[in-house]
């Protein structure tokens, strides 16, 4: 507020304000930090994303199962979150980012090539926060909305005439008033 720059809060139940929260560990929907979920296809490279109230396990292998085909192979960290994915007939392979180990591909089957990554979502999330970085901070009640418009541009695969008409509010011959 113009002028009060430097005046103490005495007021316990009005805390100064704060540069962005720095609490440590994942976070939730009541701490003000509501985790992210995504998933991007392989074949596809179609992104899924999902702001949750909290991070657990469950949460996790729900968003898992809602958002892949049965039988298919889902590539995570070793992140205890994912511990149930592979009884919902999934097959889950992991890399492990643990300091000290430091994976982060592994070729299964010896033929040289690396199949088990999860690379393609972490770069994801570069330009997720890439995108969210001029807003200076996003409100949690619209975060679902930011994070809708990143993948809606991620998953736009080609850009058409008529894409572009509706994105400029253009007005076709059959929208014009006679």
């Amino acid at each position: 507020m113009r002028g009060k720059k430097g005046i103490p809060h005495r007021d316990p139940d009005d805390p100064p304000r704060r540069r962005a929260n720095k609490t440590r560990g994942h976070g939730n929907w009541d701490t003000d930090r509501p985790p992210v979920f995504g998933m991007i296809g392989r074949d596809t490279a179609h992104v899924r994303l999902r702001v949750a109230r909290s991070a657990n396990g469950e949460a996790l292998t729900q968003f898992v199962t809602e958002t892949t085909p049965a039988n298919s192979t889902v590539n995570t960290d070793d992140g205890t979150g994912y511990s149930r994915v592979a009884q919902n007939d999934r097959t889950h392979v992991t890399v492990c980012h643990t300091p000290g180990k430091r994976v982060w591909a592994k070729d299964l089957d010896g033929d040289g090539i690396n199949e088990v990554h999860n690379n393609t979502i972490e770069g994801f999330w570069t330009g997720l926060r890439n995108f969210l970085r001029p807003f200076r901070g996003v409100s949690k009640k619209y975060l679902a909305d930011y994070c809708a418009r990143h993948a809606w541009a991620h998953n736009l695969k080609t850009v058409t005439e008529d894409f572009l008409r509706i994105l400029l509010r253009k007005p076709t011959d059959t929208d014009k008033v006679t």
